[in-house]
Parts: structure tokens; C-alpha cells; sequence
């Protein structure tokens, strides 16, 4: 740059030639947007001129008085690399290290952020394109449908949002102009379920009020084998839970009677004595039978399983280690006889020594549920955060304060390994899809294998996990693959893996390449969650948010359509993060959330119908049906038993409306598992406010309608040690949200309820035609609601279903005016908003777009005609307003917005529908307790967190 002379009028002929020439190169930059003027200016040889330029001005603008002229160089730049002819001759021209080279000057100074954002959409933009270090972006496990049906197709990749609304994803070629024709043909299908099945689900049998010593005598019975627990009551949900809990194993179906509509078609003053028991002769039976299939399935058709199952290693400075967990006494526990675990005095002695503290949860109830789990790797161990369990910590968690140039450091460092390979480890230190991975371990019976690789491998199957590959990039670092869904090659979202043997006050970054998702809450404040053993063995068993320079961005992988099956395109992105584990050499678990297993879900069921209080807790437990990978999908009847056996008293006991709930359709999203928890352990408690509640309600429940997809979804059977710098990361085999949305058939089950197969997804076609005999019958719901995760958005809400709103967003020429319709689908939300601290009437939506026409929430509306049909979104992240805001939801806030939907429930029945003065009485009694003990609550909560924030 010419150095114009001191002169009076030197300063003002400087000025007015920057002027012009950021004129002009502001007017160059307009001409290049044009892609056929780029192209020409790159066959010109002006990309080289335009690079040396701009190297020029940074070392010469010492000052940094011309960032606009640097700023407007980098724009012409920008614009000619849209181009391919661009990219490839800005890579020749070496403009990646030129760029690389000059922007490590400028990252201390927040006054060159406008330059350093324009290099760093040029570099990454300018990336060279790779496909994934995997041979197939499909699943590593697949599992053979029924029939002939075939596995999910493999679809065009798309950049589009997978969840817009976080209820489903969009289907791209979803063809629905004959969709009134396939309800009247899948209405008949749905009938053919039997009328005796579906009467069997809604069934009133009268032996249900026999008395009580009988009735003890029979749960004597059924639990005399079992693990026994300490016995303590269900606490009232405004008081502080019980530390302690009383714990039973029951069968896993479950054929109590119900307090349904059999009485529709028989009227109740005309049965008779053999009447019933024909009818209860017929329930013996199929209990019986359905009971004894369940029993082979735990015990017969693999008993091989029942000697696998062991739990993970710990750490090994605990001074019960060896004597645990060595390989003579994991021989030892396998001849046990019936090779039971939780009989063993290995876990005895580890439970004696330390006493867990964790209401309804019992390590050895969730062994016994983990062992009649069926799964395509069959899992042999358990994760020790399943095992032992959670419990909240005593504080919310503020949202992550997003450091400064967090993003843009991580993309310079990823460029940095194209600048400066030398600088790369690159080692695959475990690989499924690597044979000699897989032969290694096949032989693997108890202990550990040398893997070369100076690596540790072990066998580890537990619910749960996820992880393909892992490729070590720095000391520290780690680059990771999750596997996609089980006859999928698409949705990888979930992680859930092990990390051992770490060093103290070492920061760890791990690099998840293969995300899917345009967006992600990681870049608005969420953390990971974490769970470490030593400090669960001090006390401390909890999952918390961890993590820092946490950041989601676009990366320059790309699916090839050999790899993709057909698909290609499709880009990827990475989630990074840091963290820095509490104990050196300890054991610690990483999830995308808080896990919550089958096993988790199916002991839990166990320990509240033992702890319920029979003589007022109705709780009946089915098996709705068989998954396709074999599992039992539970069916909950939840209600108040009658006053007395008087007619007046059994009829409002069987008239009572049905409210319908659903969970974890979706395997990926633990929070609605977590939410379903608390509406659970609400509707079985002491509360006052639950009591009246079943009196006013029959809940009839599916708390996992994706079984197979929460244990199999991405089916890792492999869990890989790789020791590196003394760091074992784990690939934890995957049960519950390996598999972020899909069933064993590849297909995402809230997209199925238009037709669903019977064949290919039993648990939708058995619900719908479930909901489907309550219509017929004149039973249909007053509620339903659907339990979803949302993983792009804050705060609770509900997604419901409006003409009139879908008309007036839709800009429809149709008068609204002329439009009957009911309100009342608001006025759950409405109530919610003022008592769930969580929940956000802002963010919910009532919209009933096409490419949701096939979800459960639509067609129970349409269908079954249910008015307050709904989807209650959680958010992964934290909220936006009221008590919680600015912070993430734990596992206890999760569970408070389960008990919170109950109480709303209740508002919503003394708003809607019509009552006795004594309910309403009682009602208004315990609501302004309720109201009291609320504000009091928030009072306190508020107190503690300005204390905490005080404290940071």
C-alpha cells in the first residue's frame, strides 16, 4: 500500500481514496454474488490477486484501521467460493493456510470478530469433503421383520429438520390423497382385533372386592420367592420423599379385574353367579397361559442369559474390588444355581457395604427385570448408573453461558488438522464394523482380552449406549461415531457411553461427528449429563450436567451413496465438549440425557404396585402385547376402589371417564419416561388431592409404548475399552434411546397410527384399537396425552388440535365464523400454566399440519374423537420463564411436571364435567392447600437459588 506523503492535505486524500476503493470493492463483491460472474472472475486468475491482496492489508494494517477494506477482500472471497470452480481453485492457490495463518492474529481482538466470522465460513465452507470413517451409514445390527416386509428404505438426504416440532420428523414422500379411503380400510383392520381381547383391557371382574386377608394371602404368594425390601408408604406429593421404599416383583402380566365396560353389554343386575365364572374361568386361563409364555421367555428360551448377566468392573482402588468383581467370583456367581446375580453374595456384600438411599428403586428388582430382557446382541452386563440408580442433586443446574468464540476456536481447530496432519494421532482405537474388533470379543467369556492397540477390551452388553466407532485424534481428544437406529440409516442423536482410568484436572474433549439435527439446545445452555461411581459409592449416586466449550456446528462430512445405501448428500454435524472428571481413575458414564431403561421402567411398576395402599390404589398391570423382538409391553388400569360393594358405589366405580396416557414412543426421549415417573408415583399416593383423583378417573396407561427401540435401538452388543493416556472409553451396548426414534422395523411409530400392521408394529395397532372399542362402546377418552421429548426447544407445553386455529394460520379463505367448534381443548393448558412451574402456555401450539396427519395425537382426535387430545413436549434443555427460568430441568423437575399434569387433570374435572357437592367441597379444600403449599414452595425455592447464584 502506497504511503501517501505528511501534508495538510494528505490525511483528506487518504480518506477519499479509501473511500473509492471500498467502493469499489464493495461493488466487486455485489457483481460476484452472481455465480457466473465468480466463475469468471476464478477462470481469470482474480482468486489468486484477491487472497495476495488481502494478505497484504492484514500485515500491513497493523492498526487494524481498515477492517472494511480486509472485510470487503473477504466477501469477494466468500461469494467466488460458492462456486465448486471456486472452492477447488481457492484450495490450489492454498487459501486455506492462508486464511488459517492470518486469523490466529486476530482472535485476541473482539474488534476483528467481523473478519474472523466471514474466514470462518470460507474455511469451513472450503473444507474438503469426506465421507464418514464407516463403511455404511445403515445400522451395524439389523433385525429380520416379519414376512415379507422390508427394513426402512434408505431416503434422499435432506438438510431439513428432522423435528421441527419435536413431536415426529417429516416424511418427505408421505402420499396421503387417499387418506379417507385408508381410514375406512384400517377401521376394519383395527376391529379385527377380538371383541372378547379388547373387553378383556376394560373388564370389571367382582372378585376384585374380596376380602382383605384373602387378598393378602394372594400377594403373599406372588412375591413369598422374591427379593424382599424393607416395607415404608407412598409419600404425599407435597411432602419430601420417603428415603426408603418397600419393594415386590410381581409377574409381568398381570390379570386383576377392571373396573371397565363389560358391564355395557351385560348389564350389572343381570349377572349371574355362573356368569362369572365362566368369564373368570376364561381370565384363569389366559393369565395362566400368558403368564407361563412369560416365565419361558425369562427362563427357557435362553438360559444361557440368567448366567451372563454380570455388572460392569469398578473402580479399582475400591477396596472391595477383587473380592467382587475378579474373575473366580464372577465363576462363581455363574454357578449359582439359576446363575441368579442378585442372589450372589458378590452383590450382597457390595450392597451391605454401600446402602443405597434412592426412593423406588431396588438394584435387585432391576437385575431381575434385566434378565428377562430381550434383546437382538443379547446384553450380558449392566451399566452401573442403571444398577444402582439416581437420585436428584439438591440444586437445578443454571444453562451453560455460551463462551465467546467457542464455536469458531472449534472449527479452527478442526482446520488445523488439514493444515497441520502431522499434529494428528489418528489411531482407531475401537471400530464395530472392524472384525477382529468382533473376533476378539466372541471369545470372550469373563474377564479381559489383549486387542492390540495397546488397548483393553472387554465384553459389556447393557442397556443403553451407543457407540461405533472412536478414533483418537490428540491426547485428549476423541472423535466419535454413534451407530444409527436398528434397520435404519439415519437418526443418531443419543450417546451413552463409559469412560475409565482418566486423569485428574484433565480437560477431555470428545467429538461426536455424525449428528443429524440442523440445530441443536447444545448451542443454547445444555450440558450433558454425567454420573461417576466413586462418587455414587460416597453417597452421591446422581446424574449431573457437565461439560464445557460445549458447541454443535456444521462439519465437511458428508454421506456418500455408497456408504449411505442409496442415500446421499446428507450432511453432518458435530457436537463437541470438554470436561474435566471429578476423580482420577474413577469410572464415569456420558448420556445425551438422563438414560431411563426397560429394565428401570418395568422394576419401577414392580415397586409401586407393592407399595401402593390396596384397600384405595386400584392398579391392575397387562401386557398389552408381544413386541416384535419379543418383549411385554405393560398396560397400567389405574383408579379408586369403590366405597363399598353397594350397586351405587360399584356403578360410579365403572362409569368413571377414561383419561389415556402414553410414553416413549420415541426411545431417545428419557424425559418423557421421567415425566411419566412422576404421574405415576403420583396417581399410587397418599395425596390427598391423588385420592380424589382416581375417584373422578380411570387412567388407563402405556408407560413404554417403544419397548423394543428403548432396548435395542442401536444395539451395540459390544462395549469398548480403549486405554490411551490411561483413558477406557466404553461402547455401551444400547438399549434405551440407542434408538432416537425408530421400533425394530426401522419406522418411527408416531408416524404409523393412520395403518398401523399388526405384524410390523404391535404395540400402535393394539393401543389404537384399544382407544378405538372405548369410542364404540361410548368410552372414548377425555383426555389423551402422549409423553414426547423436544430437543430443539425450552420449557413444557403441549402441541393439541384446533380447526379454527389451523385455518387462521393457514391464511384459509374459508369463513371461521360459520365454524362450530369446542374450546375446551385449551383449558388443560391453560391450568397447567398456572400450576407447573415448568410449563409455558406461550410455547404451545394447536395446529394439525399434513405431515402430522399421522400421528397419535391427530388421529385420536379424528378417530376416536377425543377433543383434549395431546402431545406434552419436555425440553432437554431448561426454561424460559417463570420459577425455573434460566435454568435445566433435572430429573425432579421432569417428575414434578407428571405429578402437576395430575393435578391439572383434576382442575379440568371440576371445570368440565359435572360434580357432587361433597367432591367439590373436598376439592376446594385440598386445592387451597395445594395453592398454599405451592407458594410457600417457590418462596423457598427462590430463596435457595438467589443463594446458590450468591454463592457462584
Amino acid at each position: 500500500m502506497a504511503v501517501l506523503p505528511h501534508h495538510p492535505f494528505a490525511d483528506s486524500c487518504d480518506q477519499v481514496i479509501m473511500i473509492f476503493l471500498k467502493a469499489a470493492i464493495e461493488a466487486l463483491a455485489a457483481l460476484l454474488k452472481s455465480k457466473s460472474n465468480s466463475r469468471r472472475a476464478v477462470t481469470s486468475g482474480y482468486l489468486d490477486g484477491l487472497l495476495r491482496l488481502y494478505q497484504d492489508w492484514h500485515h500491513n494494517d497493523v492498526s487494524n484501521n481498515y477492517i472494511y477494506i480486509r472485510r470487503g477482500l473477504l466477501l469477494c472471497l466468500k461469494h467466488i467460493t460458492n462456486v465448486q470452480l471456486g472452492r477447488e481453485t481457492f484450495l490450489g492457490c492454498q487459501g486455506m493456510d492462508i486464511l488459517f495463518t492470518t486469523v490466529q492474529d486476530s482472535l485476541s481482538c473482539k474488534n476483528l470478530d467481523p473478519i474472523i466470522t466471514i474466514v470462518t465460513q470460507i474455511l469451513r465452507k472450503c473444507y474438503p469433503k469426506e465421507p464418514l470413517p464407516v463403511p455404511t451409514a445403515r445400522s451395524f445390527y439389523s433385525f429380520p421383520l416379519p414376512g415379507n416386509a422390508k427394513a426402512e428404505p434408505p431416503c434422499e438426504g435432506s438438510e431439513g429438520d428432522y423435528e421441527s416440532d419435536g413431536e415426529e420428523e417429516a416424511e418427505k414422500n408421505m402420499d396421503n390423497e387417499d387418506a379417507e379411503s385408508k381410514e375406512e380400510v384400517s377401521s376394519g383392520r383395527r376391529h379385527n382385533l377380538s371383541l372378547v381381547s379388547l373387553n378383556f383391557f376394560c373388564f370389571l371382574n367382582l372378585k376384585e372386592f374380596e376380602s382383605e386377608s384373602e387378598k393378602e394371602k394372594t400377594l403373599e404368594d406372588r412375591t413369598e420367592s422374591l427379593p424382599s425390601a424393607p416395607s415404608h408408604f407412598i409419600p404425599s406429593a407435597v411432602s419430601v420423599k420417603h428415603p426408603n421404599c418397600r419393594w415386590r416383583n410381581q409377574s409381568i402380566t398381570e390379570m386383576e379385574p377392571d373396573p371397565g365396560e363389560k358391564d355395557f353389554q351385560v348389564p350389572l343386575q343381570s349377572w349371574t353367579k355362573e356368569e362369572k365364572s365362566i368369564w373368570d374361568q376364561t381370565d384363569e386361563k389366559r393369565d395362566i397361559a400368558e403368564a407361563a409364555r412369560d416365565a419361558d421367555s425369562c427362563e427357557e428360551e435362553d438360559p444361557a442369559r440368567s448366567h451372563m448377566l454380570t455388572l460392569r468392573p469398578l473402580p479399582e482402588d475400591a477396596a472391595w474390588y477383587k473380592k467382587a468383581f475378579c474373575s473366580e467370583c464372577e465363576a462363581a456367581i455363574n454357578s449359582y444355581p439359576g446363575g441368579r446375580l442378585e442372589s450372589s453374595d458378590t452383590v450382597t456384600n457390595l450392597l451391605g457395604e454401600h446402602q443405597g438411599d434412592i426412593p423406588f428403586h431396588s438394584p435387585l428388582f432391576y437385575i431381575t427385570r434385566a434378565k428377562c430382557v430381550k434383546s437382538i446382541p443379547n446384553y450380558k452386563d449392566l451399566a452401573f448408573p442403571d444398577f444402582w440408580g439416581h437420585q436428584p442433586p439438591p440444586f437445578s443446574k443454571p444453562m451453560l453461558e455460551r463462551k465467546h468464540g467457542v464455536q469458531r476456536d472449534k472449527v479452527l481447530d478442526d482446520v488445523r488438522r488439514l493444515i497441520q496432519p502431522d499434529d494428528v494421532i489418528g489411531r482407531t482405537v475401537f471400530d464395530l464394523d472392524e472384525p477382529r474388533w468382533v473376533t476378539s470379543l466372541s471369545s470372550v467369556t469373563r474377564g479381559t482380552v489383549s486387542a492390540g492397540l495397546g488397548s483393553e477390551l472387554s465384553s459389556a452388553q447393557f442397556e443403553s449406549g451407543n457407540l461405533r466407532k472412536a478414533i483418537q485424534v490428540r491426547e485428549f481428544e476423541y472423535d466419535l461415531i454413534m451407530n444409527a437406529d436398528v434397520n435404519s440409516n439415519q437418526h443418531h442423536q443419543w450417546f451413552y457411553f463409559e469412560v475409565r482410568d482418566m486423569k485428574l484436572a484433565v480437560s477431555y474433549r470428545f467429538n461426536i461427528i455424525n449428528c443429524e439435527k440442523l440445530n441443536s439446545q447444545f448451542n443454547y445452555g445444555m450440558q450433558l449429563v454425567m454420573y461417576s461411581v466413586k462418587e455414587a459409592l460416597q453417597g452421591r449416586p446422581r446424574w449431573l450436567r457437565a461439560g464445557h466449550d460445549i458447541c454443535y456446528y456444521k462439519n465437511h462430512y458428508h454421506c456418500s451413496a455408497a456408504a449411505g445405501g442409496g442415500m446421499r448428500g446428507k450432511c453432518y454435524y458435530t457436537l463437541t465438549f470438554s470436561i474435566k472428571f471429578p476423580h482420577k481413575d474413577d469410572v464415569c458414564y456420558l448420556a445425551y440425557h438422563y438414560p431411563y431403561t426397560y429394565s428401570t421402567m418395568m422394576s419401577h411398576l414392580d415397586i409401586l404396585e407393592q407399595n401402593r395402599n390396596p384397600k384405595k390404589v386400584y392398579w391392575r398391570q397387562q401386557t398389552l402385547c408381544q413386541t416384535l423382538g419379543g418383549n411385554p409391553c405393560p398396560l397400567l388400569t389405574i383408579t379408586a376402589m369403590p366405597d363399598s360393594k353397594k350397586r351405587d358405589d360399584l356403578e360410579q366405580f365403572c362409569n368413571r371417564p377414561y383419561v389415556f396416557l402414553m410414553a416413549r414412543v420415541h426411545p431417545g426421549e428419557s424425559n418423557a419416561s421421567w415425566v411419566m415417573k412422576g404421574t405415576l408415583e403420583f396417581l399410587v399416593s397418599s395425596d390427598p388431592i391423588a385420592d380424589l383423583l382416581r375417584k373422578c378417573f380411570i387412567f388407563k396407561i402405556i408407560p413404554m409404548l417403544n419397548p423394543d427401540g428403548v432396548i435395542n435401538g442401536n444395539g451395540q452388543s459390544i462395549e469398548e475399552e480403549f486405554n490411551s493416556q490411561d483413558l477406557a472409553l466404553h461402547n455401551s451396548k444400547g438399549s434405551l434411546q440407542t434408538s432416537h426414534r425408530c421400533s425394530l422395523s426401522g419406522d418411527d411409530l408416531n408416524r404409523q397410527w393412520l395403518t398401523p400392521s399388526s405384524q410390523l408394529h404391535p404395540t400402535i395397532y393394539h393401543a389404537k384399537g384399544l382407544l378405538c372399542y372405548l369410542r364404540s362402546i361410548g368410552r372414548a377418552p377425555l383426555v389423551f396425552c402422549d409423553y414426547h421429548g423436544h430437543s430443539q426447544k425450552k420449557n413444557v407445553f403441549l402441541y393439541g388440535c384446533s380447526i379454527k386455529e389451523t385455518l387462521w394460520q393457514a391464511g384459509c379463505t374459508v369463513d371461521t365464523a360459520v365454524i362450530t367448534e369446542d374450546v375446551g381443548y385449551r383449558t388443560l393448558p391453560k391450568i397447567l400454566d398456572k400450576v407447573a412451574p415448568a410449563f409455558v402456555m406461550n410455547s404451545c401450539s394447536f395446529l394439525v399440519e399434513k405431515s402430522r396427519e399421522s400421528t397419535a395425537r391427530v388421529v385420536v382426535w379424528k378417530e376416536v374423537g377425543v377433543l383434549r387430545s395431546y402431545t406434552m413436549e419436555s425440553t432437554y434443555c431448561g426454561c424460559t420463564h417463570g420459577l425455573y427460568k434460566g435454568l435445566q430441568l433435572g430429573t425432579q423437575e421432569l417428575e414434578e411436571m407428571g405429578s402437576k399434569f395430575c393435578l391439572g387433570l383434576l382442575i379440568l374435572h371440576l371445570k368440565s364435567l359435572p360434580c357432587s357437592k361433597e367432591v367439590m367441597a373436598q376439592a376446594a379444600l385440598l386445592l387451597d392447600l395445594e395453592e398454599e403449599i405451592t407458594d410457600r414452595t417457590q418462596r423457598s425455592v427462590t430463596v435457595i437459588l438467589r443463594g446458590f447464584s450468591c454463592g457462584n
